[in-house]
């Protein structure tokens, strides 16, 4: 029983991140999550203390989502350590990321919401941070070219460059997005 409620319970996650980014933070009810998880009406208020519990928990779970897969992450690692391979991890971020749209525009709906939110703050900043650092330690232990400056910059400037891509994709052709990701890094990272 307890799998079946947890199966539930991530479904209506999911749920509400395809609320959020279809709809917006103020479009996200209990019975708008309902709708979108195909489960009858009352479902999500069962499992969730209140609006701000569904937030938290979608905050954290667009995070579990865009993790790459243990298969990406061994191709990475056996990867070259030069500024190529921060090229093949860019773009495959920029793809995951592609392919799970609905996820990072409830996370941009969410950062908003925190701002007014301390709890929703409290657990965006925590995850953040710590893929911030998982990042850091990662480009450590694989002897990657460059420091912890070169991944924070690349950090900041590829969120933007997301954005511009989720938002409005007219900015910036798909050509151009790539050769933007190789300029970037080709910029910021030494040989």
């Amino acid at each position: 029983m307890a799998r079946r409620n947890d199966e539930r319970r991530a479904a209506l996650v999911d749920a509400a991140i395809e609320v959020l980014a279809a709809e917006g933070a103020r479009g996200l009810t209990f019975r708008a999550v309902d709708v979108a998880a195909g489960v009858p009406n009352g479902t999500a208020s069962n499992y969730f203390a209140n609006r701000d519990d569904l937030l938290t928990q979608a905050g954290a779970r667009v995070y579990e989502r865009l993790q790459p897969d243990e298969a990406a992450v061994a191709r990475l690692r056996e990867g070259a350590t030069d500024r190529e391979a921060y090229a093949v991890l860019m773009h495959e971020l920029i793809g995951r990321i592609n392919a799970f749209r609905a996820g990072y525009l409830a996370l941009l709906e969410l950062r908003l919401e925190a701002t007014r939110r301390p709890e929703l703050r409290a657990v965006l900043t925590e995850r953040v941070r710590a893929d911030v650092d998982a990042n850091v330690a990662y480009h450590r232990e694989s002897g990657l070219t460059g420091d912890a400056t070169a991944v924070k910059l690349l950090y900041l400037a590829f969120n933007w460059l997301i954005v511009e891509q989720l938002t409005l994709p007219g900015v910036f052709s798909e050509a151009e997005r790539e050769r933007l990701i190789d300029a970037a890094i080709e910029r910021i990272v030494p040989q």
